[in-house]
């Protein structure tokens, strides 16, 4: 048995381990475990002074809300304390089961008395703020801080459009409304995205990006970041009637026009159909498909009265409990880091772990998303990390906690040279994040997703050919490039799962016409970066043939119209590579055409509409808007999707809207059909069932 200097140091040790790592959570929003470790420590400690309740203290963590007021910030007393509630760890249903049978103990009911109802809901992963209304008007927002005393992060809570500036049928002299502000999933990976682009700083989970949020001191910086609330409790109260049970106050604010979630329900009991353990499977299951991260369920006793009755139990109060769920977020070691190569060719560090349990699954790899946030987390091979996995996205390394003594030296992990699928030049464009392999059409990682462009409508077009074909036709080794696609006939594709003899003849007959094509389609299939079909368009006109494009330089490429230095680079780096040509010229030997011309001499002498701006609307009698864009196109104009004064020509048919009216508006010259037709100087009579 330890003796009681032991037991005094290890508690004296947990709670300054406790301290310091609650500043960095509340305080800098910068936390340097998961929760579920932290969870770990305070369980510890209570459990000593459970045991040695002699040597518990009043300023202990397990006494009091940990949090304290940022400088910068006015500190804001509340009228009532914002305290925490206790956590039931045990995630199973039994750990609803032990709730239930505490407040039935503590308000006296036996085994014959009704069962408790209780409001349940979910216990959100933000940060708990007070919002005060006064006769209606929201007049402050505090955090919780310490509980006793937060900071006033007003400006910045009115930048949240779901929290009401004035509320809906109430004017009470004092109303508090406290709940949680937070930061949806989608809404946080995009921010991050943004945050690798633009080298800034990315965030460890929504939670930390909501609070960071909150806590600016510039309001114009809470703006940029997407902020949601929900409401779910009370602070102080003056003049409004509070109604009896917790179900009916979160209805009646609901009413007032703050955001409540729909997630919730009144529970009888702890089991039972209604009950506490249905509700947590219910919500347990649905966890990973919420637009939002929680990290378990709230329980409240749902009678206001019988919530005075039981009370309080130092910081938590006796009637409410948040069960939590398996964590998210965990430690583990990584014992290596490998590239992977994305089916758009850009390569990601993956870190090897020493398998992990998180978010419900085995986690043995997690992602580093590129070179410079690898760097910036400054994660090397050994290192002890924290690993999160939130729903179904891919897990994440969010950052090291302690980078373990080695007997050698390991290096920082460097980007490959060369694909390690193909062998090709790895690229990273100036001012981009990521590296990628220049190997396109031949790269394995990328053969799916360049059948598919390929095959698409505004490229050769090869009807049928979708998503769940070319999974088998490359899963199964039948197609390894894209030319192996005119090799197939009709006794190869009829023997794939669910294509019949006729459904294979289709996909034939579909390559076969996929053949007569033209060369800015043929471009822009190849999948070359950074050129779409305006540019493939340009550079069909520029070039004239392929060929000449395939050898043209840098600079030759920058005569063309809006080719810049980093697309000319693109396109040279692409024809760079021997198996790319290879590709190109496999493809022209299976019999793919296009009719090829001498490149314009001056834009104007074949081009008569260069310079000029088309809007098509409404629907033309004969034209499609695909067809009578190309025939546009063909003669060098420009077909925009809006108005300006920049437009030329408004081309208007049947049900045309608001683009004609703005074009009467600016007096811009209004063609119909055959307005159009004579303009290009092309016979009507040519124009045949939406084609000319």
């Amino acid at each position: 048995m330890p003796n009681d200097e032991s037991v005094a140091e290890r508690i004296a040790q947990l709670r300054e381990q406790l301290r310091h790592h609650a500043h960095q959570y509340y305080t800098l929003d910068a936390p340097q475990i998961p929760d579920a470790e932290y969870d770990r420590l305070f369980q510890a400690l209570e459990a000593l002074e459970e045991a040695h309740p002699e040597l518990r203290t009043p300023d202990s963590p397990t006494q009091r809300v940990l949090g304290q007021v940022l400088e910068g910030f006015t500190p804001v007393r509340h009228a009532v304390p914002m305290l925490s509630i206790r956590t039931e760890t045990d995630t199973e249903a039994t750990g609803a089961l032990a709730f239930d049978a505490r407040v039935r103990r503590e308000l006296g009911l036996t085994e014959s008395d009704p069962p408790v109802e209780y409001g349940a809901e979910l216990k959100f992963d933000g940060l708990a703020i007070n919002l005060r209304y006064e006769n209606g008007l929201l007049v402050q927002a505090a955090t919780r801080g310490d509980g006793e005393v937060g900071e006033d992060v007003t400006q910045n809570i009115r930048t949240i459009r779901q929290i009401p500036h004035r509320l809906k049928g109430t004017r009470a002299e004092v109303l508090e409304v406290r709940g949680e502000v937070y930061m949806r999933r989608d809404d946080f990976d995009k921010l991050n995205e943004r945050q690798r682009e633009s080298g800034g700083k990315t965030f460890v989970n929504p939670r930390n990006a909501a609070a960071g949020a909150v806590r600016q001191l510039d309001p114009n910086i809470t703006v940029q970041r997407p902020l949601s609330f929900f409401a779910y409790g009370l602070g102080d109260v003056k003049g409004w009637a509070v109604p009896p049970t917790h179900s009916a106050m979160l209805d009646a604010l609901q009413a007032m026009g703050l955001p409540v979630s729909d997630e919730r329900m009144v529970a009888q009991g702890a089991d039972g159909p209604n009950g506490l353990v249905v509700f947590h499977q219910t919500i347990g299951a649905k966890r990973d498909q919420l637009p939002f991260d929680i990290d378990g369920i709230v329980y409240k006793v749902n009678r206001r009265d019988l919530q005075e009755r039981l009370g309080f139990v130092s910081r938590e109060p006796r009637w409410a409990v948040a069960h939590k769920y398996p964590a998210q977020e965990q430690l583990t070691q990584v014992e290596a880091i490998d590239i992977q190569v994305g089916r758009t060719g850009k390569l990601t560090p993956v870190a090897r772990l020493k398998p992990v349990f998180v978010g419900g699954v085995t986690v043995t790899n997690a992602t580093l998303h590129n070179l410079f946030e690898l760097r910036r987390k400054r994660v090397r091979v050994g290192d002890t990390v924290i690993v999160r996995r939130a729903g179904d996205v891919i897990p994440e390394v969010v950052s090291v906690v302690s980078a373990v003594p080695r007997a050698s030296y390991v290096p920082n992990f460097r980007m490959p040279r060369h694909c390690p699928i193909c062998q090709s030049t790895v690229e990273r464009e100036p001012g981009e994040m990521n590296h990628r392999c220049s190997g396109g059409l031949f790269c394995a990682a990328q053969r799916k997703q360049a059948l598919l462009h390929f095959a698409q409508r505004r490229a050769v077009e090869i009807e049928g050919l979708g998503e769940k074909l070319v999974d088998q036709l490359v899963d199964g080794g039948l197609v390894r490039t894209l030319p192996e696609l005119y090799k197939m006939g009709v006794a190869k594709l009829a023997a794939l799962d669910r294509m019949a003899d006729k459904s294979a003849q289709n996909i034939v007959s579909a390559l076969e016409k996929s053949k007569h094509t033209t060369l800015p389609r043929f471009l822009f299939g190849l999948g070359i970066r950074h050129v779409g079909e305006a540019t493939a368009k340009d550079l069909a006109k520029h070039f004239g043939k392929i060929d000449a494009l395939m050898d043209a330089t840098e600079e030759q490429l920058l005569a063309v119209n809006d080719v810049g230095p980093i697309v000319a680079h693109s396109i040279r780096t692409f024809f760079d590579q021997p198996h790319n040509r290879e590709v190109v010229e496999q493809l022209r030997a299976v019999g793919i055409t296009w009719p090829e011309h001498e490149p314009a001499q001056t834009a104007q002498e074949a081009l008569p509409q260069a310079g000029r701006t088309f809007v098509l609307t409404g629907t033309l009698p004969s034209l499609g808007r695909e067809e009578a864009k190309a025939l546009i196109e063909a003669q060098g104009g420009k077909v925009a999707g809006s108005v300006s004064k920049k437009t030329t020509y408004v081309v208007a048919g049947a049900e045309a809207g608001s683009k004609l009216d703005k074009a009467q508006e600016l007096g811009l010259t209004i063609l119909d059909q055959d307005g159009l037709l004579a303009l290009l100087n092309i016979d009507p009579g040519s124009i045949q069932d939406g084609r000319a």
